[in-house]
């Protein structure tokens, strides 16, 4: 009964009219549809002269090796994400504090970064090798290992950068469980680990599913690890049929099929979620930690350090040692200016994107479900879109536009312009917005959801309207949220590589991009240091991050203290 109150509370503070913030939310969820549009207006209408030639050849290469690489990512980040999300959280052994934001630590790893250090340790002339042969007395053909640069590789190195995505949300979803439900279960028999696969991993499925769903996504996306590992997947196969054999269609025709492809994976999630509940109208008090002891504390502790080492440390030592090594200059005269550009642009990118999300976030919250509501759900789906699919998307209707304006000044005053959209600045950052907006979009939503609708009634009643109530009611109490979804999204700008790739401006490079040129000439040591700069660009907002998230117990322990609390989904959830 709680939920219904709720939701005709929000219904009585929607207006019947549909204002000036209303319409602005909706031209902005619009302009997020138009590199969606735009590729399937370019398939329906034009013909490729390479797709027979793939359907016959390689496509069923490329579908089988992407889904072999998201099954073995969706498994992995799966496993290694509700692990020690559980661990940390419901259990208590050494370490467990330094451990619970030291976990986040690989979200700054770039997946392309890890893959050249990875790539320097264990390939064959790596010292890995190296000293197995030496130690072993081994001929150099005469044993058998692990080929770093293979499917099961990029597996290895996506699963180890991207499990954080499902760790924070299933942590948050299991420090939201109460006690009652796991005494329960335990009082009937079910031993720890019972329990926790019985009860605590299908009460938090939701959360976990999302987190899987967004390094599955992420996976799709990734352009760097593949083409480094030389793994034939739809994004590079996109990327070579667009710039190596100039077949726009058949570009767009594949990256289609890719889009496709992640949203049938996100309906068969929620086919298989229709009808079941995993919210609740009434909390108690969360659950006090175990006490692990012995071996088993000592197997906690390793279970929790492993990731950490595999997936940041490892990486980040092999790539100091590699400069230190080969003496290659850390003050590189090419990659330090290029630290301005990757912070203007993560900057500048972030800071558009949370501010639309708002903008969309808050018009759907006014507006009755209809056409906004509709609208601004499909503007978050550039999330599951790789960054290629977008710039391919953008540089069709720019470069139309670019050519259209181009033809008409000359015509009129015989004044030749050149591109005005196509390779720019602001052509980027609009990427950056359509391919991250479900970021911020999350966050936003899930900040206006724990406010109130009598604020905005109250807020109405004084006299204020929409733009007004948001400025001096929501903003301020969606500060810590805007803050959060901003440094989330200024992580991934700052990683992002395939959309600069492609829409980067003329002699603009970024330090993804110095870093991806080195490594594709094979000069690991050189690539080192700009990989470095990524890493140690992307710390900064991770470690805000982990330090958030210590809070959550905390706050979530003080709203609890009263006894009773109603939980209700977001919009985003249902």
């Amino acid at each position: 009964m709680a939920i219904m109150d709720v939701k005709t509370g929000r219904r009585q503070a929607r207006g019947d009219g549909f204002g000036a913030l209303q319409w602005l939310g909706l031209v902005l969820s619009g302009l997020m549809l138009v590199p969606l549009t735009a590729l399937i207006v370019v398939a329906v209408t034009g013909t490729s002269r390479s797709i027979p030639h793939y359907v016959d050849t390689v496509l069923g290469v490329y579908t089988l090796t992407t889904v072999q690489l998201v099954v073995m990512v969706g498994i992995a980040t799966a496993i290694i994400g509700t692990v020690t999300a559980w661990l940390v959280t419901m259990c208590e052994f050494p370490g467990r504090r330094i451990l619970s934001w030291a976990l986040v630590l690989p979200f700054a790893m770039p997946a392309y970064v890890s893959a050249y250090a990875y790539t320097y340790l264990l390939q064959h002339p790596g010292p890995v090798q190296t000293a197995l042969r030496n130690t072993f007395d081994l001929s150099p053909t005469g044993y058998w290992f692990p080929d770093i640069r293979s499917v099961g590789g990029a597996a290895f190195v996506l699963s180890l950068v991207l499990y954080p995505y499902v760790y924070l949300l299933a942590r948050t979803a299991f420090l939201q469980q109460t006690a009652s439900h796991f005494h329960v279960s335990r009082s009937l028999g079910r031993s720890p680990w019972g329990a926790f696969f019985g009860v605590a991993v299908p009460l938090a499925r939701p959360a976990i599913v999302a987190g899987v769903a967004l390094a599955l996504m992420e996976t799709v996306a990734d352009y760097g690890t593949v083409y480094h590992f030389g793994v034939q997947t739809f994004t590079t196969a996109i990327y070579r049929t667009w710039f190596s054999m100039g077949d726009r269609v058949a570009a767009v025709q594949l990256a289609l099929a890719l889009v496709g492809m992640v949203v049938l994976l996100l309906a068969l999630e929620r086919i298989g979620r229709r009808g079941r509940r995993f919210s609740q109208t009434r909390a108690g008090a969360p659950m006090a930690p175990m006490v692990l002891s012995g071996w088993r504390a000592a197997g906690a502790v390793a279970a929790c350090v492993l990731p950490i080492v595999l997936g940041f440390f490892a990486p980040v030592l092999t790539l100091l040692h590699v400069a230190a090594s080969l003496e290659v200059p850390f003050v590189d005269p090419l990659a330090w200016p290029l630290v301005d550009n990757t912070l203007t642009l993560a900057t500048v990118g972030a800071g558009f994107t949370v501010a639309c999300a708002v903008i969309i976030a808050y018009a759907r919250r006014i507006s009755r479900p209809g056409l906004m509501t509709f609208v601004g759900q499909l503007a978050g789906f550039g999330y599951a879109v790789p960054g290629a699919v977008i710039a391919v998307g953008l540089l069709i209707p720019f470069g139309l536009f670019d050519r259209w304006q181009n033809r008409l000044m000359i015509e009129l005053f015989d004044w030749r312009t050149g591109a005005i959209l196509t390779g720019t600045i602001a052509t980027l950052v609009f990427a950056y917005v359509v391919r991250f907006l479900a970021v911020a979009l999350n966050g936003v939503e899930a900040g206006l959801a724990r406010i109130p609708a009598s604020f905005d009634q109250a807020s109405r009643s004084l006299g204020s309207g929409p733009t007004r109530t948001l400025r001096r009611v929501h903003a301020p109490l969606l500060t810590g949220g805007l803050l959060t979804a901003f440094m989330i999204t200024f992580v991934d700008i700052v990683k992002e590589l395939p959309a600069t790739l492609i829409l980067r401006p003329f002699n603009f490079d970024t330090l993804a991009i110095r870093a991806y040129r080195l490594a594709s000439d094979e000069r690991l040591a050189m690539a080192s240091v700009p990989s470095l700069m990524i890493v140690a660009v992307a710390m900064v907002p991770v470690v805000f991050l982990t330090f958030q998230i210590t809070r959550t117990r905390v706050e979530h322990a003080h709203h609890t203290e009263g006894g009773e609390q109603r939980l209700v989904p977001s919009r985003g959830s249902r």
